[in-house]
């Protein structure tokens, strides 16, 4: 069974084939990816790493976290699910509902 790994803290320069060739030193690498920004189509740096054991794995993240790669700090641990992270207030369907902000509105010559 292959180990997903959380891989943080990536320099924005950093590539796949750079991750998979660093993380290859503690195993069989599956894949390796980094996740991009939709918009500017520029590295949000971070990623994933797929090893081909749980033991491989563990070893990637004894050698790897708190490492500095690229001249940042690695961050590396197991990969949650996603139903798993906890929900982040804002954003579209959830929020405050109807505080508008606004103005105050009206006439100035009653006090």
């Amino acid at each position: 069974m292959a180990q997903k790994l959380y891989i943080g803290g990536l320099a924005y320069s950093t590539t796949e084939e750079a991750l998979s060739n660093l993380f290859s030193q503690a195993g069989a690498v599956a894949s390796a990816s980094i996740i991009m920004d939709k918009m500017s189509g520029r590295s949000r740096g971070f990623g994933f790493v797929e090893m081909g054991s749980d033991e491989e794995a563990t070893k990637a993240v004894e050698m790897f976290n708190g490492q500095e790669f690229e001249g940042r700090t690695l961050t590396v641990s197991e990969a949650r699910p996603q139903g798993d992270r906890p929900k982040r207030p804002g954003g579209f369907g959830g929020g405050r509902g109807g505080d508008r902000g606004g103005f105050g509105g009206g006439r100035r010559d009653r006090y």
